[in-house]
């Protein structure tokens, strides 16, 4: 069913086209047409879905004309909110509405003027959000439509107070969408109190990572998590990597060190400035940067089509970052791989990750790598010969053999 047969108004059906979108995902078919009745909703989808513009689509045709702040989209990142602002634009270019975004990190100049503009929708982080409404920069007793996206990872960073106290700000008489990759606990007491009977759409399982993405475990030695790393990169074909770490000096490290190698290389973390951050991305997105190495909560922003692997340099410790992370590949229904780096002291969370993902992942050896003996070595493994992945063909990696 194309777009133009879901109810919405032709000018948004136009800004979708121009956008180059012809077909609706499957979320984007069940969740419009209910947001456009009006509805609440919940939806639990995979990301790389097509959620944005599930949410983003109907809201355009709802609003209409331009007026008064009517719609607010909460974001956990800074990155995350950009992306979803200037995807709000893309849709409504034809339109006459307006979309500020709001985060911190910068400076209030931009924003404040942007606000005095007037604007119908705003896409905000929550602390800064509250930050403009302490300033009395702007009020949310006029809004009619609540998005909460991402709101796993919101709880995760621990805004579930700044997003009540903005909940709470807003009319009770207003339409709430929430929209996570996972469903965990305290997500569903946040829709008892926020939602009105939402109406649930669930697309692939809550806890499954994205279909079209292979899994490999690569054991190693603790000393030798970056020499892996390193021939890793050598012997794949890649278009462009996603390196998950754990902490921000450690993706600092690990960066300079893939430097040296001669890899053009971003980095993404909490410490880096706006300017820095964005650049980064710019970069990775135009292809000039190869290589982005990058922290859980900095990654929720990237939505780059051609990140073909992501390698897991260190193992997370939470199983929704590993499903988090992984969906950052395979996107718009092609095919990635996720590699997983892990050591001794990993195992735990390894096992974790697999009860929570319903599926064990496949240990792998590089084949000619000089090993140091662990204990998750077998001294004397059967190694499968063969090469990397093509795109269409799936394989266990590069000159790799399964375990």
């Amino acid at each position: 069913m194309p777009f133009s047969k879901l109810g919405l108004s032709p000018k948004v059906v136009e800004g979708v086209r121009a956008a180059g979108y012809t077909e609706p995902t499957p979320i984007q078919l069940r969740a419009i047409p209910l947001i456009l009745e009006g509805r609440d909703c919940i939806g639990a989808a995979q990301t790389g879905t097509g959620k944005t513009a599930a949410f983003a689509l109907p809201i355009l045709s709802r609003l209409g004309e331009h007026g008064a702040l009517r719609a607010l989209v909460l974001e956990p990142t800074r990155e995350l909110a950009a992306q979803v602002e200037t995807a709000i634009r893309d849709y409504g270019r034809f339109t006459r509405l307006r979309t500020v975004v709001i985060f911190g990190g910068t400076g209030y100049g931009r924003q404040d003027q942007a606000l005095r503009q007037g604007t119908d929708i705003v896409v905000a982080t929550p602390g800064r959000l509250l930050d403009q409404m302490q300033r009395k920069m702007l009020r949310l007793d006029r809004i009619e439509i609540l998005v909460l996206d991402e709101a796993d990872r919101m709880i995760d960073m621990g805004f579930l107070p700044d997003v009540r106290k903005i909940i709470d700000r807003c009319p009770r008489a207003r339409q709430t969408m929430l929209f996570s990759a996972t469903i965990p606990p305290e997500i569903e007491q946040l829709c008892k109190w926020a939602l009105r009977t939402p109406e649930t759409i669930e697309i692939g399982l809550r806890r499954a990572p994205a279909e079209n993405v292979t899994h490999a475990l690569y054991p190693v030695d603790t000393g030798q998590k970056q020499q892996l790393l390193e021939e890793l990169l050598k012997r794949t074909d890649f278009d462009q990597v996603l390196i998950f770490c754990r902490t921000k000096h450690g993706a600092d490290r690990v960066a300079r060190k893939l430097q040296q190698q001669g890899h053009a290389v971003a980095v993404l973390h909490s410490n880096r400035t706006q300017s820095e951050r964005e650049r980064a991305l710019n970069g990775f997105r135009d292809g000039r940067y190869e290589v982005m190495v990058a922290t859980d909560i900095a990654a929720r922003g990237i939505d780059v089509e051609k990140i073909s692997h992501v390698i897991n340099f260190d193992v997370p410790h939470h199983p929704e970052d590993y499903v988090h992370r992984i969906g950052r590949t395979g996107r718009a229904q092609s095919v990635g791989d996720a590699f997983t780096i892990m050591t001794a002291e990993d195992l735990q969370d390894v096992a974790a990750i697999e009860h929570f993902i319903g599926q064990k992942i496949p240990r792998v050896k590089l084949e000619n790598f000089n090993y140091e003996f662990t204990r998750l070595l077998d001294p004397h493994p059967k190694p499968a010969f063969g090469g990397g992945r093509s795109r269409r063909n799936r394989s266990y990696g590069p000159g790799r053999g399964r375990w």
